[in-house]
């Protein structure tokens, strides 16, 4: 009596290479990998050593001297670093009237009108131009000589007003410079939202009789949440990192009242105040630590409400 033969279960082994095997999984880390490298090296160690160089007293040449946490009492004591803090956080109040200024401005030329590219290249502008022309114009602007702005003044009859030399006035001078280029930036974001957001929605909120501020607060605006939070974290990183308009325009003058951290952090580090890298290190963690904590809420913010869907 012959007996069937069974056919063979077992698993046959795979015979193609580890590659063969792993493609699609290893495939998207190579593409990442040298993104992810220098990120790692011109980001994170940077971000460490200068924590570290900020516990040294170092002139950038010599042997540094581990002195522990003196920096940061020094700060403490500074009349100087609470000019700049103070200033810091003047300019991310004020900085922040780009993202609603650049959403009226998307609002109106993402509409179909006569010479709606010319307006569209009008505006955008100010984004494609150097933030050092963008010092240089404001500066002719605001002189109080032949500045238009004092021009416009005297039209009216006020007298001239130093608007950069003013201890009272520079600081929102200088903000006001760097809300121009900064409001094109918004402008773009939203332009860009604009086009995702769903006409359905629109055409069921015209249904329902939602015109004008309704239709933009309860239909418009909420599809625009990503471009909004890519508005105000990079809003937020301008206004406190803000360096190049104050170099050009008063160079921390008058009297240091326009100083704010980056450029303090320049001063004590680089310039006449005798190369104290240590004590511009510890400006420097200071600075990350306020932006850190204004891009963790935004983080988390955006986290919950995607976890909350």
């Amino acid at each position: 009596m012959t007996h069937a033969t069974l056919p063979d279960t077992q698993p046959q082994p795979d015979k193609r290479s580890w590659w063969r095997r792993h493609q699609v999984a290893v495939s998207p880390w190579l593409f990442l990998a040298p993104g992810m490298i220098f990120f790692l090296v011109y980001v994170i160690v940077p971000i460490f050593q200068s924590f570290q160089i900020s516990l040294l007293r170092w002139d950038g040449l010599g042997a540094p001297e581990y002195i522990g946490l003196r920096n940061y009492q020094e700060l403490y004591y500074d009349d100087a670093f609470y000019t700049a803090l103070r200033n810091n956080l003047l300019w991310l109040l004020l900085y922040l009237l780009a993202i609603p200024a650049g959403l009226f401005i998307a609002l109106f030329l993402n509409q179909t009108v006569t010479g709606i590219r010319l307006y569209k290249s009008l505006f955008f502008f100010p984004f494609v131009i150097s933030q050092v022309v963008v010092g240089l114009v404001f500066t002719w602007f605001y002189d109080p000589t032949f500045g238009l702005l004092n021009i416009i003044l005297g039209w009216v009859g006020l007298g001239p007003v130093n608007v950069l030399g003013d201890p009272t006035y520079v600081t929102y001078g200088i903000i006001a410079a760097g809300l121009w280029p900064q409001t094109a930036y918004c402008m773009i974001l939203y332009l860009t939202g604009l086009n995702g957001v769903n006409p359905e929605q629109i055409e069921a909120g015209r249904l329902d009789n939602a015109k004008g501020w309704k239709m933009l607060w309860y239909i418009i605006i909420p599809q625009l949440k990503p471009a909004t939070f890519i508005a105000f974290v990079v809003t937020i990183i301008g206004a406190l990192r803000s360096f190049d308009l104050i170099s050009i325009m008063t160079n921390g003058g008058p009297f240091g009242e326009s100083r704010v951290l980056s450029f303090y952090m320049f001063e004590v580090a680089l310039s006449e105040y005798g190369f104290r890298m240590g004590y511009g290190a510890a400006i420097a963690v200071v600075l990350f630590l306020i932006m850190l904590c204004f891009i963790a809420y935004f983080l988390w913010s955006m986290y919950q409400e995607d976890k909350g869907r």
